[in-house]
């Protein structure tokens, strides 16, 4: 039974929850499992309630946020009645349970979680969503990058966007919302992020600043009507190479992702497989960090070609790519892309495409029906998908295995610490 601990029901019988109207209610929860998107389940009469700020074990006191839908509501953490064992102070002092859950900033969700604790949460979850959703039953763990068990996974953000009100407060949002909140620190950001960041200060005629730690420097984009003035060039270096690209391009926000991501990539790919000569394809490809790997661990005649939607994007990929003679870059929409192809492709182009190795690396809401039935008609020898959502990587699996495709390979990283995201690199081949 969820008990109403809301002082208009104090002293008297507690109150089961059967109807809409509770929003602000306070309940005690057990917390059994934890989901997709940062929260924690609990349970009654058939009615799934997400909570926030808690971990799988806890007895919490929440506060109903939301009864719109029939199935779920969510729910808030105030106090640990019972605490677990993995939880400990959290990172980030501005989002702790002392402060209101509505001036709680957002980007922390696992902060309260210890490290290793985080990584076992996040494994369920990918292991869960196969499982569910693909019908494949996995194994995987969650690998540290290089230096966090150090730092307590601090330190590590090299880009970050803060808000600016009507009344010229800079800070991040409230956690699902978008409301600014004041914050005294970053600690997830960079030293010179931190350092730099105008926290306490009071903005006018922006809405919004963009601090980038990249190798070359530290850049700061401010943002007009939701349009960034035009960024600087800025340089990025993994391993012995360097990227050009502009502040407001895609990269990887952890300094260490796409070092710990290229490595994973080229370790996926079945190199008995691999045809340097075959329609090789980086779809999605961004300024080409994933193509120039490719060529690294092949060598510089593989065939590849880099889709990407971002013209300017494009541009640089050519210029990164241009140590690597069989690489190049095209703008396209990777749906498009792929459908043209599959129409325009010669007996010749369609024996290469069946000997190619793809890389997909989609936004976050997956590749999709679409792009994943222009494979499946294309069939390639393998593809290797690099996803940062589980649920959408788990989805598309099930779509592969239509055409014919089942796992061959994965592995996750915990490139995101203290928040929900998670990296997988996944392998799929031809059965």
């Amino acid at each position: 039974m969820l008990k109403d601990m809301s002082p208009r029901h104090q002293g008297r019988r507690p109150h089961v929850i059967k109807s809409a109207g509770f929003v602000g209610t306070e309940v005690e929860l057990d917390i059994t499992n934890v989901a997709h998107g940062g929260v924690f389940v609990a349970r009654h009469d058939g009615r799934v309630i997400f909570v926030t700020d808690a971990i799988p074990g806890e007895r919490v006191r929440a506060r109903i946020s939301d009864d719109s839908q029939k199935s779920f509501w969510r729910a808030e953490t105030l106090d640990v009645l019972t605490p677990s064992p993995h939880r400990r102070e959290h990172i980030w002092a501005d989002a702790a349970l002392t402060r209101d859950p509505s001036e709680r900033p957002g980007g922390a969700d696992f902060g309260h979680i210890d490290l290793a604790h985080q990584r076992d949460l996040k494994a369920f979850v990918l292991t869960d969503s196969f499982s569910r959703m693909a019908k494949v039953d996995v194994t995987v763990s969650v690998e540290s990058a290089p230096g966090d068990d150090e730092t307590n996974g601090l330190g590590y953000r090299t880009r970050e966007f803060l808000h600016v009100d009507a009344d010229g407060r800079v800070g991040p949002f409230a956690a699902r919302s978008h409301r600014v909140v004041s914050v005294t620190s970053l600690p997830l950001a960079t030293r010179r992020i931190q350092e730099s960041a105008p926290l306490s200060a009071t903005m006018s005629d922006i809405d919004g600043v963009t601090l980038v730690d990249a190798d070359s420097g530290l850049v700061a984009l401010e943002s007009r009507d939701n349009d960034t003035t035009k960024a600087p060039l800025i340089i990025q270096r993994v391993g012995e190479r360097e990227f050009q690209l502009r502040a407001s391009s895609f990269w990887q926000v952890h300094r260490r992702a796409p070092l710990v991501l290229t490595q994973a990539v080229t370790r996926a790919i079945d190199s008995q497989l691999f045809d340097p000569r075959a329609a090789n394809l980086d779809l999605y490809g961004g300024v080409g960090l994933i193509a120039a790997a490719v060529g690294d661990a092949f060598g510089s005649t593989t065939r590849i070609t880099s889709v990407e939607l971002d013209d300017e994007a494009t541009e640089f990929a050519s210029n990164n790519l241009a140590h690597w003679v069989g690489a190049r870059a095209v703008t396209a929409r990777v749906d498009r892309f792929l459908a043209d192809t599959a129409v325009t492709a010669s007996a010749m182009d369609r024996s290469r495409l069946a000997a190619a190795t793809v890389i997909l690396d989609p936004p976050r809401s997956g590749a999709g029906r679409d792009v994943v039935d222009s494979l499946g008609e294309l069939a390639p020898a393998q593809i290797i998908y690099v996803a940062c959502d589980p649920v959408a990587l788990a989805r598309d699996a099930h779509l592969l295995s239509t055409h014919g495709y089942e796992l061959a390979h994965l592995e996750a990283h915990d490139f995101f610490p203290h928040t929900h995201h998670v990296e997988a690199v996944a392998r799929f081949v031809r059965s």
